[in-house]
């Protein structure tokens, strides 16, 4: 009974984040954003939203997996869960609303960090809830580089 109130209460608190972060970025990304100096393998604008969609859909059903789980370890792997969505927030404050491509850099390593460390921890507890975040990492991967390819080139 728990996972059948925790999935969506997770999938909304994930998209709440997202539309929250969204917000203080819209300046940055019809202001500053298109005029940097981009990566060619750079998305188009349209990408963002759709991926970033489906990824908060897929976090927020983890941890419905995680907080369903009776097994020893829940809390630790939901407070890693809390802090990388936390960084998740925070980059989008770095890198576009404070428009600081270095503070945005140093936030993403840290969030791709504990998203592995979160990767690791769930396994233990619910599969499924680990390869839900497989994607996410995946994008972080791709983030992470094009962060870091405005920072040295801008």
């Amino acid at each position: 009974m728990r996972r059948v109130v925790a999935i969506p209460m997770w999938v909304l608190i994930c998209f709440a984040v997202g539309l929250t972060a969204s917000y203080f970025q819209n300046e940055a990304l019809t202001m500053w954003y298109p005029l940097l100096k981009r990566s060619a393998i750079t998305p188009p604008n349209i990408v963002f939203p759709i991926v970033w969609s489906i990824l908060y859909l897929l976090m927020g059903i983890s941890a419905g997996l995680v907080t369903g789980s009776n097994r020893h370890g829940r809390e630790v792997v939901l407070t890693v869960f809390v802090i990388q969505l936390l960084l998740n927030f925070l980059w989008c404050i770095t890198f576009f609303a404070m428009r600081n491509p270095l503070l945005g850099l140093v936030d993403i390593a840290l969030l791709d960090a504990m998203v592995v460390i979160y990767i690791v921890l769930s396994y233990r507890l619910h599969r499924a809830a680990a390869y839900l975040f497989v994607p996410y990492i995946v994008w972080l991967a791709v983030a992470t580089y094009l962060n870091a390819y405005i920072f040295i080139y801008n």
